[in-house]
């Protein structure tokens, strides 16, 4: 049976008696979502806060209303279609922030906190860093540094408007600090030098299969030529001139770029060019410290 007719017949099935909370649940893992992503979604409909599912084992037996039977539908056909989850609600947790999120920005992964760490672990010793994070997209890694370290100088960059509205958004929602600017990479910050660059820029390459399920995500963010790293080329280049002496540059990038990376960070003159693991044990960041003496 296909997705679009099991739904109908839920639908159908809702006109004559309504379901329960545990059966909509249980329906939309019988068409392939992931139980956590079914609980999710129906919070959502019920207009729980996503992340109460002790509620839902409390009110299993519940019947559900047929405007919220019919929304939740309507968001389960919306995941089945790879639409992510934090487009459908709106919101995202990342390293402990909840931001609001569109189609204007990527979807936060969890993996990128691995990215906030490594830099939160460079900047342990110096008091008042300056930090800027490079395609700052929902804000995530910016608020995440800021919150962090309340006592950072913390700047992003995006080339667009849009990721920009819903990061500013994101920054005076929660009372964090950040300084925005737009443009490409390091353009818009002439003359400023930073204790540490954090970026997780467009690294999948423009013909990977990967990207026909990213459909509902901004290309732009994730596509980078032909290897997909012309966009960490630039920032490579151009670190090396905003960054004071011992400042660290890192990366994320794609699941078989470290080598790569940690070769353009060598032959620009980075030292103590290193990797770092994702939760998958994958290593997904890499990283380099700008030399006293050039």
């Amino acid at each position: 049976m296909s997705v679009m007719s099991s739904v109908v017949t839920l639908a159908a099935h809702a006109e004559h008696s309504s379901l329960t909370v545990a059966q909509a649940a249980a329906w939309a893992q019988t068409l392939g979502l992931p139980r956590l992503e079914a609980q999710v979604l129906l919070l959502y409909a019920l207009g729980c806060a996503p992340h109460d599912r002790a509620w839902l084992l409390a009110h299993g037996d519940d019947a559900l209303d047929m405007a919220v039977q019919t929304t939740f539908e309507a968001y389960a056909q919306r995941r089945l279609s790879t639409e992510p989850v934090a487009y459908i609600t709106g919101q995202k947790e990342f390293f402990g922030l909840t931001l609001q999120v569109d189609r204007r920005v990527l979807d936060p992964r969890a993996d990128t906190e691995t990215l906030v760490e490594w830099a939160l672990s460079c900047l342990a010793d110096t008091p008042h860093p300056d930090v800027v994070d490079l395609g700052t997209g929902s804000g995530a890694i910016a608020l995440a540094l800021q919150h962090a370290r309340a006592d950072a100088h913390v700047c992003a960059v995006d080339a667009s408007a849009g990721a920009l509205s819903v990061a500013r958004a994101n920054a005076e929602r929660l009372g964090l600090p950040v300084d925005f600017h737009q443009g490409s990479w390091l353009a818009p910050l002439k003359g400023r030098t930073f204790d540490a660059i954090v970026s997780n820029p467009p690294y999948v390459a423009r013909d990977d299969a990967h990207l026909a399920a990213l459909t509902h995500e901004p290309l732009s963010a994730l596509a980078s030529g032909a290897e997909g790293l012309d966009d960490i080329r630039i920032i490579v280049r151009e670190s090396a001139q905003h960054l004071k002496p011992k400042g660290w540059l890192l990366l994320e990038h794609g699941y078989d770029q470290a080598h790569a990376v940690q070769t353009l960070l060598g032959n620009q003159g980075f030292v103590n060019v290193q990797s770092r693991p994702d939760l998958a044990g994958i290593l997904r960041c890499t990283g380099g410290q700008w030399q006293t003496v050039k």
